[in-house]
């Protein structure tokens, strides 16, 4: 039996029945396995290929069972998810091997019994691909299908910013995204790790929209990347690096970072302000504040404080005190699915419709620790206006002591970068 097999069908299986989170998931076995580079790549393209396509897989394994899918047992599903995925969409596993592994796999995983209903399902499949082509048509739910989208969002998208824009979002979503770095300026310089970076084999090259930004290529494992591991370098999307440097904050001056962790954008706004002043760093986890002050220490960062403390009770806490505040809302993350192979299908529009108000109080809330004169901006992952422009005009409706200075959007599919929202703001 193929232990790289066997490792990815239990993360697909956690994910699916116990919502873990594919990435974190996929990080702890990666290292419990002593697996090869070839190895850990094949396991991360099963995990989160079979994860993205999601609802779209189980709409093709549905058309080769004698029974309801919610039916089939959870563990025996996964068998198939896998199995499925390496038939359909992994042209170089041959459909013999695809087959036969997850057959000997279903013994291992799900007992004995399961792998003449696995054998026959994935053999149907192979006889008869054509049966589970998937509709051509521009409506959303054929849209959904081939493209792994649920159709909610696929409307959503569409009613926004229309049919062409639409596909081209949920064709970006579907890419691989490339390791993005944020050199760190307070112990080295762009142009030294780009140059360690390609003398070393890699492929690097600067982001043209960041100027601490590098887009790296064909990296191996993270625990092991030697820039990282010194503090050299932040893992962050280059798109949002804009929100500190559209902060623009200054060495000496008492900065918040509202919903601070996992801590790229705080030791962002830290570096940007040579490590002198002081940035008050909240969140309201304490395990998410232990991994702010792990990157602060690795990144030599020393001006940071971890703050235990709900973003809305900010004002209470620093009234009228601070000279830059960001506000990095939390949202739907709509601008990031092609990181985050399970997002799409973990979101509801419920979800989405209540966001908004949250978002409205945390920018109400840190509005209050704010001096006359000082700057706030306000940043989100997503594209949706609700989440985007409505809050921030909403609030300057009801705020008229605040003044919109700047506000973009970062389209995925325009930028080749994260979708991404940023509004800059004043208070007079």
């Amino acid at each position: 039996m193929d232990k790289v097999r066997l490792a990815a069908t239990q993360i697909i299986y956690d994910v699916a029945a116990n919502g873990a989170w594919s990435n974190v998931a996929l990080a702890q076995k990666l290292r419990q396995e002593k697996f090869s580079d070839l190895d850990r790549k094949f396991c991360t393209e099963l995990v989160y290929g079979t994860i993205k396509a999601g609802a779209s897989l189980d709409w093709k394994i549905a058309k080769y069972l004698n029974r309801p899918l919610a039916k089939v047992d959870a563990k025996i599903l996964a068998v198939l998810r896998a199995g499925m995925y390496q038939i359909f969409f992994l042209d170089r596993v041959p459909n013999s091997a695809a087959v036969n592994e997850s057959v000997e796999l279903s013994k291992k995983f799900c007992g004995l019994g399961a792998s003449k209903f696995v054998n026959g399902v994935l053999r149907s499949a192979v006889r008869d691909p054509f049966k589970s082509d998937f509709p051509t048509g521009d409506d959303t739910e054929s849209l959904a299908l081939r493209t792994f989208h649920p159709t909610w969002l696929v409307k959503l998208f569409a009613e926004e910013f229309g049919l062409d824009a639409t596909k081209q979002i949920l064709a970006f979503d579907n890419t691989d995204p490339p390791l993005c770095l944020r050199v760190n300026a307070l112990k080295t310089t762009r142009e030294k790790i780009l140059d360690a970076l390609n003398n070393s084999g890699l492929q690097a090259e600067p982001s043209t929209l960041a100027p601490e930004g590098i887009i790296c290529r064909g990296h191996g494992t993270l625990d092991k990347f030697q820039p990282l591991r010194a503090g050299l370098c932040q893992v962050q999307d280059e798109s949002s690096m804009t929100a500190a440097r559209l902060l623009n904050p200054k060495a000496g001056e008492f900065v918040i970072d509202t919903c601070a962790a996992p801590g790229g954008k705080t030791t962002h706004l830290a570096e940007l302000m040579n490590n002198r002043g002081r940035i008050a760093a909240a969140d309201i986890y304490d395990t998410k504040l232990e991994h702010i002050k792990l990157n602060a220490q690795r990144l030599g960062i020393k001006i940071i404080e971890p703050l235990l403390l709900d973003a809305r009770d900010l004002g209470k806490k620093f009234p009228a005190q601070a000279d830059k505040v960001l506000v990095d809302a939390p949202c739907s993350g709509l601008g990031v699915l092609r990181r985050k192979a399970d997002l799409r299908w973990k979101k509801t529009p419920d979800e989405l419709k209540a966001l908004p108000a949250l978002q409205t109080e945390i920018l109400n809330g840190a509005a209050q620790t704010l001096k006359r004169g000082g700057a706030l901006v306000y940043s989100t992952c997503t594209i949706t206006r609700r989440e985007n422009q409505a809050v921030v005009e909403n609030f300057l409706a009801t705020h008229a002591d605040f003044k919109l200075v700047e506000m973009k959007t970062l389209l995925p599919h325009v930028t080749n970068t994260d979708g991404f929202f940023a509004a800059l703001l004043i208070r007079q």
